[in-house]
């Protein structure tokens, strides 16, 4: 069995190139290291790191919009994110008012008269 010469150079030659594919950038690993800047930062309505400096918008909640981003195809984040889950701060005065019946104008009674005038009775 001999070996032809060109069977030699064109191994030689599919090594090199098969050595130089594999050394140059391609869309996976290596082009993951060049990623040092940043898309997205803090949202100051929301708290999440989803609002595009670019774009000016967040993808969590769309601030600025005066809306907040929600749709019905997504029904667990529309739960994560409805009425109830957070610190309620209007509500829980709302709440509050209403029990009194939304007085407006008025003075509280002192407790500590109340208090002393049921000692001395």
């Amino acid at each position: 069995m001999t070996t032809d010469v060109n069977d030699v150079t064109d191994y030689c030659a599919c090594a090199f190139f098969s050595a130089f594919q594999a050394a140059k950038m391609t869309k996976g690993t290596q082009s993951f290291g060049k990623r040092h800047t940043k898309t997205h930062t803090l949202c100051c309505r929301c708290g999440r790191i989803s609002y595009h400096i670019q774009k000016h918008r967040c993808a969590s909640c769309g601030y600025p919009r005066a809306k907040k981003r929600t749709y019905h195809w997504s029904v667990k984040a529309k739960r994560r994110h409805t009425t109830g889950t957070g610190r309620i701060t209007h509500l829980r005065d709302v709440q509050r008012r209403f029990k009194n019946g939304f007085r407006e104008g008025t003075q509280a009674k002192s407790q500590r008269k109340v208090k002393s005038a049921e000692q001395t009775a």
